[in-house]
């Protein structure tokens, strides 16, 4: 007897025990009759054509059901419908026939499986894909909006600046020296900086985004950048009576081709970080080391450092992790908050020159103040990046100084 007629033997006392047992277990909205039928109906005619594709149409269907929530798995139960035959066949057929039937249907069922699996996997990458686009797409929109509202911001910032200017000048020219308008002015010109500061970084936050940030390569040592951000934050270090340390080491004397200006920017966003987080009286200190082709750049604080969970969270826009309570219009203040740009700005600027930035620290503590060390990694660039650039510097070729410190 073929094992297409070993099934229709063992098939309708199969499908009553299903359905009996998908009643007791009160799961009426599982699979039909009508379903069970034309599963077996499929599943016969892969047996004679030995192919397991003709019973694809009916799993399509019950993943359907599944993904309704009005079945289980199809494979759960595929596996149950097996276990049934295989009971049944012991009591309806010989041990030939039962092995025979089950030992042609295993093959089906493989094939089975591996299919509603397949097609599981392709749901969820399907799933996967449309959240990312919609993360995407949603980034995209944060990102023109920040572009949009700081070009904006821009117009009337600079009517107000103006105003503020010519208001200075006819007090000057009336000679009305008043201390309490001049205060009133003085701060109204401060309040205006910073506004055009947190403007200019949500531009440079869109651009890099949008990977749009271009870099101007010219000759930069980095020991005259460590000397202008000692000198920008001096009014602060001795307010806040900190001790900021540039060590000198092999490299920083190399003359390197970088975008000199964008890369203070960063630099300078991270030695603002360590005097936001580190008490008065603390210290910060630049130092470094060469190696092979890069230049490391450490700074280091004994401030009040940064739990494992926020030390990647840092270099991502407006994720500052310094409570709002704190947040304040004074920059450098202790604990001062912001809108959180600086490290990711500085982050973007080191990566267009093909460094890339970290920190390390051993957690947060206001107690013990366990500290922090951001590592910048930093290219060796000594030839120009172009052949005008080359011709433009020429003369620092010919005169190169001494490397040995």
């Amino acid at each position: 007897m073929s094992t297409a007629n070993l099934l229709k033997l063992v098939r309708k006392k199969t499908i009553d025990i299903f359905l009996e047992e998908q009643s007791i277990g009160n799961s009426e909205s599982w699979y039909s009759e009508n379903d069970l039928h034309e599963f077996f109906d499929n599943l016969q005619e892969c047996i004679k054509s030995r192919d397991p594709a003709l019973i694809y149409p009916i799993l399509d269907e019950w993943l359907k059901k599944e993904k309704l929530g009005q079945a289980p798995s199809p494979v759960e139960a595929l596996n149950q419908i097996l276990f049934m035959i295989y009971n049944v066949a012991k009591g309806e057929l010989s041990a030939e026939q039962s092995q025979e039937l089950i030992g042609d249907m295993l093959p089906i069922y493989f094939q089975a499986g591996r299919y509603i699996h397949q097609k599981d996997i392709n749901t969820r990458i399907e799933e996967v894909s449309r959240e990312q686009l919609s993360l995407e797409q949603l980034d995209k929109s944060k990102s023109d909006f920040i572009s949009i509202a700081a070009h904006e911001l821009k117009t009337p910032l600079t009517l107000m600046e103006g105003y503020s200017a010519m208001l200075r000048e006819i007090i000057e020219q009336k000679k009305i020296f008043d201390e309490h308008i001049f205060l009133l002015l003085n701060g109204m010109d401060s309040g205006s900086r910073r506004l055009r500061e947190i403007i200019n970084d949500m531009i440079d936050v869109s651009l890099i985004d949008n990977e749009m940030l271009s870099l101007s390569f010219q000759p930069a040592w980095l020991y005259k950048i460590f000397n202008r951000i000692k000198a920008e934050y001096y009014q602060a270090f001795q307010s806040r009576q900190l001790s900021f340390e540039v060590h000198r080491f092999s490299g920083d004397e190399i003359l390197n081709f970088y975008d000199g200006e964008r890369l203070f920017q960063a630099i300078s966003n991270v030695v603002s970080n360590a005097i936001k987080y580190t008490p008065d009286g603390g210290k910060i200190i630049i130092d470094g080391r060469r190696l092979h082709d890069f230049i490391e750049i450490n700074i280091k604080d004994n401030g009040i450092g940064i739990n494992a969970h926020d030390q990647k969270k840092i270099f991502d826009k407006f994720e500052p992790i310094s409570e709002v309570a704190y947040h304040s219009s004074g920059k450098l203040k202790f604990r001062g908050g912001g809108p959180g740009l600086g490290l990711p700005i500085a982050k973007g600027i080191i990566e267009a020159h093909g460094g890339r930035i970290w920190v390390e620290s051993d957690g947060y503590d206001e107690i013990s103040l366990p500290g922090s060390t951001f590592h910048i990694l930093l290219p060796l660039r000594e030839e120009p990046p172009d052949q005008p650039t080359a011709n433009l510097f020429e003369p620092l070729f010919i005169h190169k100084p001494n490397r040995d410190i």
